[in-house]
């Protein structure tokens, strides 16, 4: 890894430090792994429910590095083209009428050069001059296809991409490769064979209350606390969409900017869509109880 990463972060505890100033808690884990994938480098594969900080943590790697966020958000049809590059075919048709009205010629070389390239995340991140790397996000890739995974192994192992026309483009400052997953299918053993790998879970109700009341300010603890034990219960229920950390926040924010000094059964009835994104996951809260959503008492 660059002498510019090892500046910055000589440590796994400056490493966590900053993390924190930026309000972003992370466990002894989740740091290490974040650590060795900034300074062996090796891709980091980060697995968990969905909103439970997986994309915050590499937003909050690319504002401790000073450098950009390129973010891939993948889906089910993604291709390498969609990915990496695309030819700018308008600016080449302009090309060859600029060429004809001069009574020139254009070779293939000409016409498929760096200046008629679009860089898309992948290339855009590889091609990216430093000193900082920069962090390239592959977000949700249980998304994409067997192909798309393919594609990725020569990125992954090589920090490198060939393209047809050009030939093989290779990294000079390697970028910070964080991919997400919210496990929705298994990945292949040989994506995972290229990175380290860390299961971020649910925090706990304490990290919970000192997240949101970092994320929210002026949330006072009591309801920080209520609504850190209502979003549990709720877990335990069978939902469609369990809430995670970015729900809990929307939530505060949504009884803050309502001046709710605390949660009541009636203020979490109102409420409810700023947690639960699914009409049938909040049908079956309100028929287990909101009472006991907001204080476990059995209706």
């Amino acid at each position: 890894m660059s002498e510019y990463v090892e500046r910055c972060l000589p440590g796994v505890e400056s490493l966590r430090a900053a993390l924190d100033s930026l309000g972003y808690l992370a466990d002894d884990g989740l740091a290490t792994a974040l650590f060795l994938a900034l300074r062996l480098p090796q891709p980091l594969l980060l697995e968990g429910e969905a909103g439970v900080g997986k994309t915050e943590a590499a937003k909050a790697v690319a504002a401790i590095l000073g450098s950009p966020l390129i973010r891939l958000q993948c889906y089910d049809g993604l291709d390498a083209a969609e990915a990496l590059y695309e030819w700018n075919y308008p600016r080449q048709l302009l090309g060859i009428r600029l060429a004809e009205s001069r009574y020139e010629q254009l070779s293939e070389a000409d016409l498929f050069s760096e200046e008629y390239l679009l860089r898309r995340p992948v290339l855009a991140a590889l091609t990216h001059p430093g000193p900082a790397p920069a962090v390239l996000l592959i977000d949700e890739i249980d998304r994409a296809d067997d192909d798309f995974e393919a594609f990725l192994l020569e990125v992954l192992a090589e920090a490198a991409v060939t393209i047809p026309e050009i030939g093989t483009i290779r990294a000079a400052v390697p970028p910070v490769v964080l991919l997400t997953s919210n496990r929705t299918r298994d990945l292949h053993d040989a994506l995972k064979r290229r990175c380290l790998y860390h299961w971020i879970d649910y925090p706990d109700t304490e990290r919970i209350v000192e997240i949101v009341r970092r994320r929210v300010p002026g949330t006072s603890r009591e309801l920080a606390v209520a609504v850190s034990a209502a979003v549990r219960r709720l877990r335990a229920l069978d939902v469609q969409k369990a809430p995670g950390v970015a729900e809990t926040i929307d939530w505060i924010s949504a009884l803050n900017l309502l001046g709710v000094p605390r949660l009541d059964a009636g203020v979490a009835g109102r409420t409810l869509g700023s947690l639960l994104k699914y009409r049938e996951d909040q049908e079956l809260v309100r028929e287990r109880g909101l009472d006991w959503l907001v204080a476990g008492r059995q209706p």
